[in-house]
């Protein structure tokens, strides 16, 4: 059973804590938080056991938080961290995991520089065998590794270009914007997501362009890929149909946009309203000669979930890639569908 730590109990720790928690061959030995607020009251009513830096304990016993230990025990204990911290700090931790001799996963907002290798499951899964230190990609990248992958591997790609309208922030991150205004983020091109695709797909040819708008729902990729064939549609369909991480929103069901993405979500009993899946418009996907065009939304929230689980897998060599990518699914209820109406095993109260 592995032993995992996570530290950062936020957006994506408090998701990937509890998806490490329904995996048969994994367990959590503690989250780690800096805070004590009511994420951390939550991750104790969900019986996580609570590590802190030690300058920051005194601050948990006068909030009456019990503390398990230290941020330096919980990686002491650890077979492995997952570092789920704000942008910058995993970089700051790292030294700390270097010291005890901890391999650990990074978030898509470190540089690929610190880490061994980026990880995208689908893409590049045995990359991380034996690593010591990976970092799983963006929510972004991770959404297009996830589709160029398949159709380079059934019609080859030439150039990928993608516009990036994304959310201003997460529903939680009352300072992010803008509150009312569309900006081009960043002005500059290639925005760094299709530098960071290269770092899981290094011979992909893409360039990317990034806007940012008053939403918090999701970010939604238009998408034009030429292809190194001319295949129909309907085979494009088909073939993206067969990935168990991509949902084909079928047409005529009304889902207009990410709000209704996020209303079916819940009304399937997903927790948090995760959609760890990319969710592209079926009747978008055409083809032009050798031009493949679509919109595909991602849910910035979770869809980096299954790869920390994943990426776990690969560096202890758990399994092979179709093993993990299965078990992580099973486990999660990965694989929505319009009658998805039975709560999924993974849930958001820990059960």
């Amino acid at each position: 059973m592995l032993r995992v730590g996570i530290n950062g109990y936020g957006t994506i720790g408090k998701r990937v804590a509890d998806a490490v928690r329904a995996q048969p061959d994994m367990t959590v030995v503690g989250v780690g938080k800096t805070s004590p607020d009511y994420v951390a009251e939550r991750a104790r009513a969900l019986e996580y056991d609570l590590y802190a830096p030690a300058e920051r304990a005194e601050r948990f016993d006068t909030a009456g938080i019990n503390l398990a230990g230290t941020t330096e025990e919980l990686v002491r204990a650890s077979d492995v961290i997952v570092d789920a911290t704000p942008g910058g700090i995993g970089a700051e931790n790292y030294p700390l995991y270097a010291e005890h001799d901890t391999p650990a996963i990074f978030q898509g907002a470190e540089e690929d520089e610190l880490v061994d290798t980026s990880f995208n499951a689908r893409s590049n899964f045995e990359a991380a065998a034996d690593a010591e230190y990976t970092r799983v990609v963006s929510c972004n990248t991770t959404g297009l590794c996830r589709l160029l992958t398949p159709l380079e591997e059934a019609y080859g790609v030439e150039k990928a270009r993608v516009t990036l309208i994304r959310r201003g922030g997460d529903p939680v991150q009352s300072s992010r914007g803008p509150i009312d205004d569309i900006l081009p983020d960043p002005v500059s091109i290639p925005s760094h997501h299709g530098p960071d695709v290269k770092t899981v797909l290094p011979d992909i040819d893409i360039d990317t362009l990034g806007t940012k708008v008053p939403a918090t729902h999701m970010h939604l990729h238009s998408v034009n890929v030429t292809l190194a064939s001319s295949p129909e549609p309907e085979a494009v369909r088909s073939r993206l149909a067969e990935e168990s991480r991509l949902f084909l929103i079928p047409e005529g069901v009304g889902v207009d946009g990410a709000g209704a993405l996020k209303e079916l979500a819940h009304d399937a009993g997903r927790p948090r309203g995760d959609l760890w899946e990319n969710c592209v418009w079926e009747e978008s996907i055409a083809v032009e000669d050798s031009d493949l065009y679509c919109f595909q939304g991602i849910h910035q929230e979770s869809d980096v979930v299954p790869e920390n689980i994943d990426a776990l897998r690969a560096m202890f060599g758990l399994a092979d890639r179709e093993e993990s990518m299965r078990m992580t699914d099973e486990a999660l209820g990965v694989g929505l569908t319009l009658d998805s109406a039975s709560r999924p095993r993974y849930a958001a109260d820990g059960q």
